[in-house]
């Protein structure tokens, strides 16, 4: 049984990450009665530990919905603050006399991937027992090359179960909840196969720009900042088998199997886009080649999907912000020949709200045969105590739940598939469309009967 973890170490807890998600967080956290270890906090600011509380109350009032006075007072009795620079080696000695005999740390690295290599080196081995974690910040890697350096680096320190990858998308709870609902009910089960579904698509709509992060977004893009991490995650927990067991790790099999049963991406399955002003934005490289909308289109080679293709989009600067899945039904034999209404499907919405809903036929009003669409729909909106995914995350790394962290074999195989058409020059540049559309025409990487575009709930 994984041990707790007796404190948690933050490198890099100045930052932008740490202000808009971690001390939201951790304050609710603690208003839950699931935080009561050190927090010891590691950067390069010319900060007091007195600046950091003051920064920790702004930003619980500005992102975590107010204080709540006795959870800051708590915060504040755990905060400790180190100041140093991650290669120098007086950093490391007064983290070590920070952490007061902890011996079961959590080093939580929301800093540069190129300064794990530095921290993992110097981090205090003296300190640790066995159960001490390390957790790490998406993006992990820029192609599979990267990836994988960054997990040898990782892995020289530390074993596979003591590493926590982030991508906070796996704690939102629709996200997490889908592969509940899938082998928690007999509902889907009897058609969710190629032999009832003919098509599957993903989207990931976003109504605003690159919101002054024009400088990280032209090194990233769609691809690498959402399609390859986000919604691949998506994809497995939709396409996986039921693990035989419930622990996380044969979870994890299940999901790393969906990948390796996906080819790597051709040009052909790739369209690009990129919103008109985006190269106004500052931070841009003028003349940038960044996709801000992508469309693929994949296919598994698994008993259950082979000839189902999958079809993902994401894009910025489109109509509404929201996340769905649909998958569409294979058209039953014409029993009415004049039935003229499209396939039945199944959608999940993930957000903003979270909707299960059915696309069915039923008899026109004139009854005629022809048909008119109609939906059955179970919807919720997430109540005010519902946990962020955030906190759903670091709940779990600190006590060592591995279900919602990707692991070594998963993150290659992610890399795997999308890296052929990440090189300068795979793709042609990308087309540019205005924004609040619908991104650039998507041609063969269309889905079967079209798009379906989410709407605002």
């Amino acid at each position: 049984m994984a041990t707790h973890s007796d404190a948690l170490v933050f490198f890099g807890i100045t930052g932008d990450l740490a202000y808009k998600k971690i001390f939201p967080a951790l304050h609710a956290m603690i208003r839950r009665k699931a935080l009561d270890i050190p927090i010891i906090g590691v950067a390069r600011d010319d900060f007091t530990l007195d600046k950091l509380k003051e920064r920790a109350r702004a930003s619980i009032n500005e992102h975590g919905g107010g204080v709540d006075p006795a959870a800051v007072k708590v915060l504040d009795g755990l905060l400790s603050y180190v100041k140093g620079e991650y290669s120098d080696e007086k950093t490391f000695v007064a983290l070590h006399e920070a952490l007061k005999g902890a011996r079961r740390p959590a080093f939580y690295l929301a800093i540069p991937p190129l300064l794990f290599g530095s921290v993992v080196e110097h981090l205090p081995k003296s300190d640790r027992d066995a159960g001490s974690r390390v957790i790490v910040e998406k993006p992990f890697g820029h192609d599979l090359s990267s990836a994988q350096e960054l997990n040898g680096i990782l892995l020289d320190a530390f074993p596979e179960e003591d590493i926590f990858r982030i991508d906070h998308y796996l704690g939102k709870r629709p996200v997490h909840n889908m592969v509940y609902f899938r082998f928690a009910n007999t509902m889907l089960e009897s058609f969710w196969n190629r032999t009832y579904i003919e098509s599957m698509q993903i989207t990931m709509a976003e109504n605003f720009g690159v919101q002054g992060r024009g400088s990280f977004y032209d090194q990233t893009g769609t691809i690498r900042d959402v399609v390859q991490n986000h919604l691949f995650q998506v994809m497995a927990n939709l396409a996986m088998e039921a693990p035989v067991r419930a622990d996380s790790e044969s979870l994890r099999d299940e999901k790393a199997k969906v990948l390796k049963a996906i080819a790597p991406l051709r040009p052909q399955d790739v369209v690009r886009g990129q919103f008109d002003g985006y190269l106004k934005e500052p931070g841009v490289k003028p003349g940038s080649r960044t996709e801000t909308f992508a469309a693929i289109r994949l296919h598994i080679n698994s008993w259950r999907w082979q000839g189902v293709p999958f079809y993902i989009r994401a894009g910025k600067s489109l109509p509404v912000t929201s996340t769905e899945v649909v998958a569409r039904l294979r058209i039953p034999p014409p029993a009415f020949p004049q039935r003229k209404t499209g396939s039945n499907y199944v959608r999940f919405r993930i957000s903003p709200d979270t909707t299960v809903a059915m696309g069915l036929t039923i008899m026109d009003t004139e009854e005629t045969g022809v048909g008119q669409p109609a939906e059955l729909q179970a919807s919720r909106h997430a109540g005010p105590n519902e946990i962020d995914a955030y906190e759903h995350v670091l709940t779990d790394a600190l006590r060592g739940e591995r279900a919602l962290f990707a692991r070594e074999d998963y993150v290659e195989e992610a890399w795997r598939i999308v890296d052929p058409i990440l090189g300068e020059g795979a793709l042609p540049a990308p087309g540019v469309y205005a924004s609040g559309t619908w991104g650039v025409a998507t041609g063969p990487v269309t889905p079967p009967g079209g798009w379906v575009d989410p709407v605002s709930p």
